[in-house]
């Protein structure tokens, strides 16, 4: 009995040893990715800025594949993730609280941005350009585009077959067919065939978990390719002209929505922002090349579960709903590019139309999907739908690559914030669940 009592602690001793050694294989591991992601975003930047044709023409080709894979694991993984949380979690009170805080901090930090956003437009007052300067962008705004209207954006939602959102990508129809299957499995009787169904349903998340480690692998390449066509993208020259006070107004505002509303938020509820930045770091990083929230997740959710230590019923619910409603870039660029469209038009701009287009904004980055160049398409709508002059919208176009570069990663930022922060207020009280598939 003696030898059994002081095997205990030997034992005890042993495996916080084991632990200890390998919570710091895990660290040296992330240190590693790190220093490989920052070196081959300047040996791409480097590449690209020598702007060599055969070596551009091969970067657009690596950039290509990373961001059709990344969109190929996209839509399965926001439809697992959603299904299998809805279901494990649809009849318990933990889906309500999660739910609330997620959307709680989406909107806080969502019309913080637009009010940052407002606030700049005030104080820097870009000037109205040339009537025939605008009226010649016309010419390049998308064809067809200028005559949708804000219900056709959310009539495109609604999928008249189960097949068609995923086909199409659409996050928002992939989003609801994936609610709706896992509220359905949340509240089905709890018979044999439905448990083999959720076996079948955690099978294939955990496939594609394991697709989505061996991504990250060869991530560095990606990234490479990503900076290198992002650098000779700037040295081409990006002609912004008398646009020069808009643009610093819209990427002004993300700069500081990233750098300190966001952290901000993080400090407030007792997280070292810094911490949760190094660990999102991946997602973050992918965000602003590949221009895609939607096509992030991925990635946000490895990094989440594995990087930052979020319990798989918080990140697998809240990242993809995140990815639809949180854009925090998405609603200062559509308050800020929409005053300055009627500010041309010689529309009057009040305190209170502002205010009031502040909160259109906010709504409108709720219901826009989280791909390229959505918050363009959704401004453009909204303002064809008031019959402003959308020529404005077509000089904006040349430069708008490299503001939805920095709109996605601000918007992956603030997704992470979100997720964090919802995980520490509730740590104490979620349940561990046998439905949930376990951490990739």
């Amino acid at each position: 009995m003696a030898e059994q009592k002081n095997a205990a602690p030997v034992r005890d001793e042993v495996e916080q040893k084991a632990q200890a050694a390998l919570s710091a294989a895990k660290l040296n591991n992330q240190k590693r990715q790190v220093v490989l992601w920052i070196g081959a975003l300047i040996v791409g930047g480097i590449l690209g800025w020598v702007n060599v044709p055969v070596l551009n023409e091969l970067f657009n080709f690596i950039a290509t594949v990373f961001t059709r894979l990344f969109q190929f694991v996209a839509v399965p993984t926001i439809a697992l993730a959603v299904i299998t949380t809805l279901a494990a979690l649809g009849t318990k009170r933990d889906t309500g609280r999660i739910f609330a805080h997620a959307v709680t901090y989406t909107l806080l930090t969502t019309v913080c941005a637009a009010a940052v956003g407002l606030a700049l437009f005030l104080w820097l007052a870009p000037a109205n350009l040339p009537t025939e300067v605008v009226g010649a962008g016309a010419s390049d705004v998308p064809g067809k585009l200028e005559g949708l209207s804000y219900y056709d954006h959310f009539l495109s939602i609604v999928p008249n077959n189960v097949l068609a959102p995923f086909v199409s990508g659409n996050v928002l129809s992939v989003m609801l067919v994936a609610a709706a299957v896992g509220l359905g499995l949340a509240f089905a009787p709890k018979t044999e065939n439905r448990e083999m169904l959720l076996k079948g349903i955690h099978g294939l998340q955990e496939l594609l978990f394991t697709l989505i480690r061996g991504l990250l692998t060869v991530l560095p390449i990606g990234i490479l390719a990503f900076a290198a066509q992002l650098a000779a993208q700037i040295e081409a020259g990006v002609i912004v002209g008398s646009l020069g006070v808009y643009t610093a107004v819209v990427i002004g505002g993300n700069l500081i929505q990233f750098f300190v509303v966001i952290p901000f938020f993080l400090a407030v509820r007792g997280l070292n922002p810094v911490r949760v930045f190094r660990q999102m770091a991946p997602a973050v990083a992918v965000a602003l090349f590949t221009k895609s929230s939607a096509g992030t997740l991925p990635v946000t959710l490895a990094s989440a579960e594995q990087r930052l230590g979020a319990h798989p019923s918080v990140a697998r619910f809240v990242l993809p709903i995140c990815t639809t409603i949180n854009m925090n870039g998405c609603a200062a660029f559509i308050l800020v590019t929409s005053l300055y469209v009627m500010q041309n038009a010689g529309m009057e701009l009040t305190l209170g139309t502002m205010v009031s287009w502040l909160f259109i904004a906010v709504l409108a980055a709720v219901g826009n999907a989280g791909v390229p160049m959505g918050c363009y398409f959704l401004t453009l709508s909204l303002m064809a739908s008031i019959g402003a002059p959308v020529g404005l919208m077509g000089i904006i176009l040349p430069i708008y690559s490299v503001i939805d570069m920095i709109e996605t990663a601000e918007n992956v930022w603030s997704d992470s914030a979100v997720c964090a922060i919802t995980n520490h207020e509730l740590a104490d009280t979620l349940a561990d669940d046998e439905e949930l598939a376990p951490t990739a």
